[in-house]
């Protein structure tokens, strides 16, 4: 016995003993660790030699206007030409050899190849809810990505939530400590609330119509049979759909003798209830009227005046040459009492103009088409982002900035204040009503362009389709 214990120690020792110390490989068969002498300066290799790191003109191409004065800052359509390159102001400059994530740079032509008037350090403006992680519901019944502080830092003031409801499913009952304000992206929904004084609201909403929930007020929505896709504006920039008050959570955080206890029933009542929240979840179908779900207490339903929804869709929007714009704040939705937004539409070629808000940061939701924004901030910076469907962009306040429709199809997006009343300072009024010679005496210009500056905020100013277009009398370079 001792012979063989002595047999297999030895044995065990050769077998697991550490491997004897090497000296670190520098052939060409490659080494785990680097020879030590690849360390600091060498001298009988000092003049380092590489291939060239520019791009050779004939593997990449320019878009129009790329090479035209950078001061001019055309908007550079990146989305078609062969490699697309960095470069403003000229035919050659500092290429891009990669690493890089092509379709990015196609998307941001302004942030990778931007127009020489951006100075300075903007925090970032822009934030794609592509990007944003898709949470899903349970058996396929819809799905809702966030956008708060965590993605876009600067965005303080006010989040956002992308969500869809297939047909018939709920957003389950619950609660946030932020107020809630939604506009209805396609399809149709059934939402309903109680508030403290036990008053309660149901309606159906369509594409185009609003709702607003105040913080705290307890609700639902449910998809009717087609389903639908809606977009939450919150009070906070860093509210978190994750962290929503649910009924389900409430029921199963309470103990089970004190829920029996509450309801003056038997803890029987309970023993089907789910074990986990429900958040979005399948649904029966909803009855086509909806007085069959009437379930009004003796205080009635909420009056009129304070209402939850707003029938947006129904209202026709002011036109001007170039778009149509229309707004809904707490003038004329008076329970919304911390929103004022704007629906906008440019047409492709014109802009939103140059404007900037007195007492709210804006937060703006893309809903079709693509645009450029230069933000403007005091005492000398801007820098210039691309925007396309389904984006986020946010404006502190009172920077300046515009829109200008980059695409060929209607530009529409919301823009959402957290102010009483919607209002913007609009730089053609501005100059419009500001002494002519004032006005001179500052920019230097003539009266036949002080005779043109409008009294009437515009809104919108139309544009040549062609965005080569220097000038508005149709010039191009």
């Amino acid at each position: 016995m001792k012979a063989f214990q002595a047999s297999l120690l030895v044995y065990i020792s050769h077998t697991w003993a550490a491997p004897a110390p090497q000296a670190s490989s520098c052939g060409n068969s490659g080494s785990l660790r680097p020879c030590p002498g690849l360390v600091g300066y060498d001298p009988s290799n000092h003049i380092p030699t590489s291939p060239s790191t520019e791009v050779p003109t004939d593997q990449f191409e320019l878009a129009p206007g790329q090479s035209e004065d950078a001061d001019l800052g055309l908007f550079i359509d990146l989305s078609k030409v062969k490699n697309p390159q960095p470069i403003r102001g000229g035919t050659t400059g500092p290429t891009d050899s990669g690493p890089r994530t092509e379709a990015y740079d196609r998307l941001n032509s302004d942030v990778y190849a931007p127009p020489s008037t951006d100075s300075g350090d903007i925090p970032n403006a822009k934030w794609p809810f592509a990007l944003s992680h898709n949470r899903h519901g349970l058996a396929g019944a819809g799905w809702a990505r966030n956008q708060n502080t965590d993605q876009l830092p600067i965005a303080t003031s006010m989040a956002g939530v992308d969500m869809r409801l297939s047909a018939n499913a709920y957003r389950e009952l619950h609660w946030h400590k932020s107020a809630e304000w939604a506009l209805m992206l396609s399809g149709s929904a059934r939402v309903g609330a109680v508030n403290e004084n036990g008053e309660n609201f149901l309606d159906d909403v369509t594409e185009g119509d609003v709702w607003f929930f105040p913080s705290g007020v307890p609700h639902s929505i449910q998809a009717l049979e087609n389903g639908c896709e809606f977009l939450l504006v919150f009070s906070d920039g860093k509210f978190s759909e994750e962290n929503t008050f649910l009924l389900t959570e409430l029921i199963d955080r309470t103990p089970k003798s004190v829920v029996a206890k509450n309801f003056r029933t038997s803890l029987d009542t309970f023993k089907a209830a789910p074990d986990k929240q429900l958040w979005i979840f399948p649904g029966t179908q909803a009855p086509t009227d909806i007085e069959k779900q009437n379930q009004t207490g003796p205080a009635g339903i909420i009056p009129k005046e304070f209402t939850y929804s707003f029938h947006w869709s129904e209202q026709q929007p002011y036109r001007v040459p170039g778009g149509s714009i229309k707004i809904l704040d707490p003038e004329t939705f008076p329970i919304a009492s911390e929103f004022s937004v704007a629906l906008v539409t440019v047409e492709p070629g014109a802009m939103r103009e140059m404007h900037w808000h007195t007492t709210s940061d804006e937060w703006t939701y893309f809903i079709k088409g693509q645009a450029r924004l230069t933000v403007y901030q005091a005492p000398s910076s801007s820098r210039t982002f691309d925007f396309s469907a389904g984006d986020v962009g946010y404006v502190p306040v009172p920077n300046a900035h515009y829109l200008e429709n980059t695409g060929n199809e209607t530009l529409m997006f919301l823009e959402v204040l957290r102010a009483p009343r919607y209002a913007d300072i609009s730089v053609n009024q501005w100059l419009g009503i500001t002494p002519k010679q004032v006005v001179q005496d500052h920019l230097k210009v003539g009266d036949a362009f002080l005779n043109t500056l409008p009294k009437v905020k515009p809104y919108i100013v139309p544009g040549n389709t062609n965005l080569l277009t220097t000038n508005f009398t149709g010039n191009t370079l």
